[in-house]
């Protein structure tokens, strides 16, 4: 008989669990990002597997969760390949992350709420400027390398 996949529900318990000890570069809950990320995807129009891959994006990358993990969990396969796909290797760099993006089915528009998300000009205010500026800078790269236009201001 086959393993029942995790529901949407159980997949954001997870996460939740998961990062629950992580802050971000603001000092802010890091569940706080993982929620408007998956927000963000459902508000773009997002599948729920692509919702689940919101929830579960920066994982494997964080170490949140372990590769074996998601590589068992009970997750649609293309959730899985989402979560791979978003997830920056140790040494990659932005073009060969962003090709990775694009050619996996439904990452992009996961990819477009995190950056959503992290270029939030509430967000950004409270960091450093040096910071600010650079990953102002980073955001508007990868944008562009996904072929996301740039938000109005």
């Amino acid at each position: 008989m086959a393993q029942q996949n995790l529901t949407l529900a159980e997949v954001e318990a997870i996460a939740r669990e998961a990062h629950a000890a992580q802050r971000d570069k603001a000092g802010r809950p890091y569940t706080e990002h993982l929620a408007a990320v998956a927000e963000g995807v459902r508000a773009r129009g997002g599948s729920d597997e692509q919702i689940a891959a919101g929830w579960l994006h920066d994982a494997v990358e964080d170490d949140a969760l372990s590769r074996d993990w998601l590589d068992t969990a009970a997750l649609p396969q293309p959730v899985k390949d989402m979560v791979l796909a978003l997830t920056k290797r140790k040494g990659e760099d932005l073009e060969e992350y962003t090709r990775r993006v694009l050619a996996t089915p439904g990452a992009k528009l996961v990819k477009e709420a995190d950056l959503a998300h992290n270029a939030d000009p509430a967000r950004l205010a409270v960091l450093d400027e040096a910071t600010r500026t650079r990953l102002t800078a980073k955001y508007a790269k990868v944008r562009g390398l996904l072929g996301i236009p740039d938000r109005a201001p």
